[in-house]
């Protein structure tokens, strides 16, 4: 099965060379581009991808706009937002959003098609200590916790297993740390994501934020 792709970018320079990574890896294909967020919605509305590749900052429609109304259209399609700094404002937002990760713009090529590769699978592509820095740019942009009848349906062991996702724990911590098989930690994150309607562990970790759960520290 062939992984399909859309690039997104105003720079034709990146598009080009990401261009050129994609379709040298196999399993995976360059299908769509486009030079803003307006285009990239316009254009996969008719393209089905699997991933696509999203900057932040173009004209007409920024990444996170677009990124936004991208998922909320097609929940299945995973975006990857590409940015110049590590873990900027941009790429909070883009999480925020509906991204299931970022890149640095100058990840090396094999960081690009993993990063790909871990997202189709369901993934997110965040290190433990990347998500442990996000936390604290959600929670000074979050309000007043959210109520949610979504908590209500997590056993106990299941929102024991989402406090440590919170904490960017990866499973093999979380199975040391609760006594756990890794095997058994993972069907309870697949719960867990299941149970609060998200679609990978670091909107688990918004989630988490947003609802009150846990705070820095």
């Amino acid at each position: 099965m062939t992984i399909r792709v859309a690039l997104v970018d105003d720079q034709e320079l990146v598009r080009t060379g990401l261009a050129m990574v994609v379709d040298s890896a196999d399993g995976i294909e360059v299908v769509a581009q486009a030079a803003d967020g307006a285009e990239a919605v316009a254009v996969l509305a008719t393209t089905p991808v699997d991933v696509v590749l999203m900057d932040v900052q173009m004209p007409y429609l920024d990444g996170i706009e677009a990124t936004a109304r991208l998922t909320a259209r097609a929940p299945g399609t995973r975006v990857i937002v590409l940015t110049t700094f590590d873990l900027d404002e941009y790429a909070v937002a883009g999480l925020r959003a509906g991204a299931s990760g970022f890149l640095l713009k100058d990840a090396s090529a094999e960081a690009v098609v993993q990063a790909i590769r871990t997202v189709h699978a369901g993934d997110a592509v965040l290190a433990p200590h990347t998500i442990r820095r996000m936390v604290g740019h959600l929670a000074s942009a979050s309000g007043s916790p959210a109520a949610s009848p979504a908590l209500d349906q997590l056993t106990d062991r299941e929102r024991e297993v989402l406090l440590e996702l919170a904490q960017g724990r990866s499973n093999l911590e979380i199975a040391r740390r609760l006594f756990l098989t890794e095997s058994t930690v993972k069907t309870h994150v697949r719960h867990v994501l299941a149970k609060l309607g998200v679609r990978d562990r670091v909107q688990a970790v918004i989630f988490a934020y947003e609802h009150g759960l846990v705070r820095p520290g």
